[in-house]
């Protein structure tokens, strides 16, 4: 009799745990793809930029790169302490500081005229 109850048990268990990942995965998904798609025009937003930087703005390709360059390195160098203040505050309150900072740097680049403007637009972006 043991083995048939630890056998239900376990049924019951995998079930309740696969209803489990289900739901996370309904709510989870949607929002995690919205993050996704921020991040994504976020990163293409600096690659739209160039097409008016550099005619609008007379920016030379070495401005432009030396943007491009601090953007990247940036997030070499702020995603291990980023991550390590996600655990600190969670990810909740960390993830929508990241949007909301995106939104307000992206708008931010509106109003770029001179290259250390654009520099540190990107030095900000990590913050």
């Amino acid at each position: 009799m043991n083995t048939l109850t630890s056998g239900l048990a376990s049924a019951q268990r995998q079930q309740l745990e696969s209803r489990a990942y289900a739901k996370a995965t309904l709510h989870l998904l949607p929002f995690l793809f919205l993050c996704y798609v921020a991040a994504y025009l976020d990163r293409v937003n600096v690659g739209f930029a160039r097409l008016q930087m550099l005619s609008d703005l007379q920016f030379s390709e070495t401005v432009y790169g030396l943007g491009a360059g601090i953007f990247f390195i940036g997030y070499f160098f702020f995603e291990v302490p980023g991550n390590l203040l996600m655990h600190r505050v969670g990810a909740r309150r960390w993830i929508a500081r990241i949007m909301l900072t995106w939104a307000v740097i992206s708008a931010a680049s509106l109003f770029v005229k001179m290259p250390t403007q654009f520099h540190r637009l990107d030095e900000g972006r990590h913050a």
